[in-house]
């Protein structure tokens, strides 16, 4: 379950990246007013100034407007091709702009940047807004819509077709003048709030730093943890100290090995606490008009929820469907917690300590835990798992599951100095799509990892192929002067994951810029691929000791598989506690002046969570509700019950297997112009079943 993010959609793009110099440029010279003269046709990152951004805004709206304008005064009957068609490629530029520069606001933010962000983000929520409430446009999408019958489209046109028409309607289309205005108005402020809240966010991450100046406070942490921390001091200008932040890198080495309780608490409260220390970035206000709004907005489009409006387009259908799985998990899980909990507290009294067991606690002794059960600590696995070799064996394992080949660019424009470049090419050696890979924590980066794009999949009017751009973000452990970046096992997954969200984007067969992904599906093509980062004729193939190029024993790979199940309480409690915190906003019903903290206690309260375990998030840095995980965290769980349920038809006719490779591919390729369900069930033959699932985590 990663942080990830496929991200964010707006009328038909889904946003992703960009750069950031000061001086001002003329139109002649503005990067995005000419197709992209670079290798591949990426962006130019290096010629685009930070000055380019609303110009280029404001180009790529005006010719949007004018395009939807020609689509609703073309006198012509309408036809999928004259409105559908002409719709979904209208704003060309528009998306060009957009996918520059939402990814590096992102992974390589900036003062000035944020600034930009704060100025478009309502414009473009007004121009989305004036699109999908446009009457005459969707008067023309109805007459194509009802006629669907007498024309002649592909599985694929018919799809687009319906989808589009069901998003107007949900989009506001049959609202009243006067409520399309209040709908506008709420997504404008919605659309501020949430940029505002993932802002401060990001603020209070690099705003706070633990600085060690007494050695004797490092006791416990392993040397390649130390080092860390004395360069991190050394580029914030504390030469001769130690730093720790609260980017997880740095953060969860502390908690598991620091001797020091009182250390390990106040940087684990610095973390919880973000958006919560009334000062100029708290969060508290911003949510609760968050939820407010949206409560609002499902209200005046005809849903009880805000909830039930989010889940009408997935999967899951509705509010209760998700509740039903989350509870049946908590239920399995929650014991398991608890056994955990009673093991730790038991070492704690064994070492004669007087104090009982608290969340700042729980990382320190689950890791003596894990060392007592299974004789088996991180420090012993990150030797095996050198980022490059790591990063070599998510490519090895699309090569021979796919037959798709990565080969570096060197001489190419980049979002960042740090990020380097492949080229993916098919068996055939033909060009399949350029990803880009950006791996360490900076401060202009925000925290977790996603996979974003610079540019989709489509087909041109002329069926001329465009091949898609990815880009994968990570904050993963640094190297060191004396050390490459050698990774956690959750790190060595996370890697896996986010290649998995590629590898769904490069083999897209779309013909349309256009695609409707549903949430809670869209985490199996990530979360499938972290079935081979662990297995172990995988791990024998890219695990070896970065200093000797020993291949990790098989007495490493045997424990790693026994202690599969350690842990597992914790982690599927504190994330089912996010996930029912989401849906318990989410399902309100009414609108109201909510304290957040107050409603977050009292639920999580309600649920029975054990004082020891924080919930994955807390209400003011969770960012994926503020963004598109609103009433969808938990489509993490409900897409691990699909990739475990697939993966075992991988175990079944072996994890290589051709033909089963091959099926996989097709539901990649199809995923977004096809219903996700049959997706699934032309692949396994038929519906998913929860069992792989409970029996992989020990919950059965």
């Amino acid at each position: 379950m990663k942080k990830t993010g496929i991200l964010f959609i707006a009328i038909g793009i889904i946003m992703a990246s960009c750069a950031q110099k000061q001086e001002p440029s003329s139109s002649q010279d503005n990067p995005f007013f000419a197709e992209y003269q670079t290798p591949y046709q990426v962006p130019p990152f290096d010629q685009i100034q930070t000055s380019d951004y609303m110009p280029a805004f404001e180009k790529g709206m005006k010719e949007h407007k004018e395009e939807i304008e020609a689509i609703v005064s073309n006198t012509e009957q309408p036809t999928f091709e004259n409105t559908v068609e002409a719709m979904v490629r209208s704003g060309k530029l528009l998306d060009r702009i957009s996918y520059v520069f939402y990814g590096l606001n992102s992974a390589n933010t900036s003062d000035e940047l944020q600034e930009v962000a704060k100025e478009v983000s309502p414009r473009l929520s007004e121009h989305r807004d004036e699109i999908a409430l446009n009457t005459e446009l969707f008067e023309r999408i109805r007459l194509v819509y009802e006629n669907r019958d007498q024309v002649d489209l592909n599985q694929e046109e018919s799809y687009l077709l319906e989808k589009i028409y069901k998003n107007f309607v949900r989009n506001g289309a049959n609202l009243s003048d006067a409520d399309k205005e209040k709908l506008k108005q709420i997504n404008q402020e919605l659309s501020s709030l949430t940029l505002e809240f993932e802002q401060n966010e990001l603020k209070e991450t690099n705003d706070f730093q633990l600085v060690i100046e007494d050695e004797k406070n490092l006791a416990g942490l392993p040397a390649s943890v130390v080092q860390t921390a004395a360069e991190t001091a050394e580029r914030k200008g504390l030469e001769g100290k130690w730093v720790f932040t609260t980017h997880k890198p740095s953060m969860l080495p502390f908690l598991r090995y620091a001797e020091n309780r009182d250390l390990r608490e106040k940087l684990y409260k610095a973390y919880l606490n973000r958006g919560n220390n009334n000062n100029a970035y708290d969060n508290k206000e911003i949510l609760s008009n968050i939820v407010d709004l949206r409560v609002k907005k499902a209200n005046l489009l005809g849903y009880d929820t805000y909830a039930d409006y989010q889940l009408e387009t997935r999967m899951a259908g509705e509010p209760q469907n998700v509740m039903d799985l989350l509870n049946k998990l908590w239920d399995a899980a929650l014991p398991v917690a608890k056994e955990e909990r009673k093991q730790m507290q038991q070492i704690i009294d064994e070492e004669g300590k007087d104090f009982e067991l608290k969340s700042w606690d729980w990382w320190y002794y689950a890791e003596k835990l894990r060392k007592r059960k299974y004789d088996l600590d991180d420090s012993e696995l990150r030797p095996y798992f050198k980022l490059d070799y790591v990063r070599q064996g998510a490519f090895d394992v699309a090569t021979q599951l796919y037959g798709i080949t990565f080969e570096e660019v060197k001489d190419i424009p980049k979002p960042h100095p740090d990020a380097r470049a492949w080229e993916v090419k098919e068996a055939d050696g033909s060009h399949l799509g350029l990803l880009y890979m950006d791996f360490h924590p900076r401060a202009s980066k925000n925290g977790g990892a996603w996979c974003g794009s610079y540019r989709r999949h489509y087909k041109s009017p002329q069926g001329r192929e465009v091949h898609p751009i990815k880009t994968i973000v990570c904050n993963f452990t640094t190297p060191t002067e004396n050390k490459p970046a050698l990774l956690s096992m959750d790190e060595v997954e996370t890697l896996f994951h986010e290649f998995g969200h590629a590898l769904d984007g490069l083999f897209a067969e779309n013909t349309y810029p256009r695609t409707f992904v549903a949430r809670d599906f869209v985490e199996l093509p990530s979360q499938i691929m972290e079935h081979w980062a662990s297995h172990p004729k995988v791990m024998k193939e890219y695990a070896r000791h970065y200093d000797t190029g020993e291949t990790i024993p098989d007495q490493l790979i045997r424990k790693i598989e026994k202690s599969s199940y350690f842990n597992q309480g914790f982690d599927n409690v504190e994330y089912l506690a996010a996930s029912m915190l989401d849906m318990a906003y989410h399902n309100l019903s009414e609108s109201q002046d909510l304290d957040v903290m107050e409603f977050e206690k009292k639920y999580l309260d309600e649920i029975g969570l054990i004082p020891e375990i924080e919930p994955r998030y807390h209400s003011t840095y969770f960012s994926h509700i503020t963004g598109g995980y609103a009433a969808g965290y938990y489509s993490y769980i409900w897409s691990a019950v699909l990739d475990n349920d697939a993966f075992e038809a991988f175990e079944e006719n072996g994890i290589y297997d051709p033909q089963t490779a091959e099926a996989f591919r097709t539901l990649l390729a199809k995923n977004g112009i096809k219903d996700p369900m049959e997706l699934y069930v032309n692949f396994r033959g038929r519906k998913p079943r929860e069992d792989a699932l409970l029996r992989n985590r020990g919950l059965n």
